[in-house]
């Protein structure tokens, strides 16, 4: 009985358990254990570039129109169809065109005005109102509105499109019906300090993935300056979906954030799918996190927090077996030493009998797991290093550690034992 190996088994439900707590504690519901788990095992993290990667509250800086378009004119069309937009960028939009060009917001209910919201899907949104159709969204779903209702696409769209999006701004086209009235460009700015996150976990061997509306050339800039491994660009649902699908196929664990119900499929298809607490009841079914704050770049945290729960698990398991190879070389020749005298030699600890050997070697056992709890509660301090690191790390303190602790322990128990007993 005192051989059978008990330490790590009997410290895995407090590592565990511990695991839990630490997620907890950021405020994130883990829907069982296993997802805790898994976030340890990713490999591939998605980012939503808004509100992760950068500050997420993109300004319209500057109306920029085609050839035979007035300023005003693309402003008041970017400002009407804007005012039943409440994100960030449409609000920028209506200040923009108010301090800039003196155009104020304006009562549009008494003109029957039908608002199109923006949708994953069409990449636009607008409002019909007076037999005026206007329209402001991607550059390309623009351009095939304005082709739909009749009307060519100047040259010019794509070129002013593209200097925005070289400079890592972001292009949004504006039309009413059949033409083409210019571009609302809106800058974005990355977060700070998100290249040096982005780092640690590549050197974990986690690659990122910042996925975004935005067109490639946006992409590409904001990749590039934030530090991701590679990107998605013009990402719909159904892309998201296949991308995830593609990561998994070749063997890996996938992590990412959502809070529509147009990503409850990927959230549901990803091994780690985290849901904001705001987020769609699908969402939040879909996934196997909630994160109650709604704070999409937590997902970093949850993954940091998944590798401190395998490398304690990894670093108590290397002393578990270390710690056991080490006791049956401390008391197995003292157990067998009356059947074989020959291996009295190889008691070097002196241990006094077989049954003090086993019973000192059963109260160690018992000892060294309640000395181990809090460690396996508070878990190893987590770097970001490589597997290899890690193993020869862990091989050092805690394979060596586990091997040298027996034997003075089993010892210092040994001679309390027979002390007690002549006493």
């Amino acid at each position: 009985m005192c051989l059978i190996p008990t330490t790590i088994g009997g410290l895995l439900s407090a590592i565990g358990i511990a695991g839990m707590d630490r997620v907890m504690q950021h405020n994130v519901l883990a829907m069982s254990g296993k997802a805790v788990e898994a976030s340890g095992d990713v490999n591939t993290l998605l980012l939503d570039k808004t509100g992760t990667i950068t500050l997420g509250n993109r300004q319209a800086v500057e109306f920029m129109t085609v050839d035979g378009v007035k300023e005003n004119e693309l402003a008041d069309a970017a400002q009407v169809s804007s005012l039943a937009d409440e994100t960030p960028e449409g609000r920028s939009i209506v200040v923009l065109a108010k301090e800039k060009y003196g155009l104020r917001g304006r009562e549009v209910a008494e003109h029957n005005a039908q608002f199109i919201p923006f949708s994953a899907y069409t990449r636009m949104s607008g409002v019909d109102m007076d037999g005026r159709r206007l329209r402001k969204g991607a550059t390309d779903a623009i351009a095939q509105f304005v082709r739909d209702a009749g009307g060519k696409v100047p040259q010019a769209l794509q070129e002013i499109s593209d200097r925005i999006s070289r400079n890592g701004g972001t292009p949004l086209a504006v039309a009413e019906g059949p033409r083409v009235l210019g571009v609302v460009h809106l800058k974005d700015i990355v977060k700070g300090g998100m290249r040096e996150r982005l780092a640690s976990l590549r050197a974990m061997g986690i690659r990122s993935v910042m996925i975004t509306g935005d067109n490639p050339l946006t992409a590409a800039a904001i990749a590039q300056e934030a530090g991701v491994d590679d990107f998605l660009a013009q990402a719909t649902p159904k892309d998201k979906l296949e991308y995830i699908r593609k990561e998994q196929a070749e063997g890996r664990l996938v992590a990412m954030t959502g809070d529509g119900t147009n990503d409850a499929p990927a959230l549901a298809q990803a091994d780690v799918g985290v849901a904001m607490n705001t987020g769609t009841m699908a969402a939040k079914e879909a996934g196997n996190m909630v994160d109650l704050d709604s704070n999409p770049t937590k997902l970093i945290e949850i993954v940091a927090i998944g590798k401190q729960l395998l490398i304690t698990r990894g670093s108590l398991t290397t002393f578990s077996i270390a710690n056991d190879v080490a006791k049956y070389f401390a008391i197995i020749p003292a157990m067998f030493a009356a059947i074989y005298p020959e291996l009295n030699k190889l008691n070097i600890m002196g241990l006094h009998s077989p049954q003090s050997a086993v019973l000192a070697a059963v109260i160690f056992n018992a000892l060294i797991i309640i000395a181990l709890v809090p460690l396996a509660l508070r878990g190893v301090q987590y770097k970001p290093v490589s597997a290899g690191q890690m193993l020869s790390r862990n091989l050092l303190i805690y394979g060596l550690g586990g091997i040298i602790v027996p034997f003075p322990g089993i010892w210092l128990i040994d001679k309390i034992i027979v002390a007690l007993h002549l006493a």
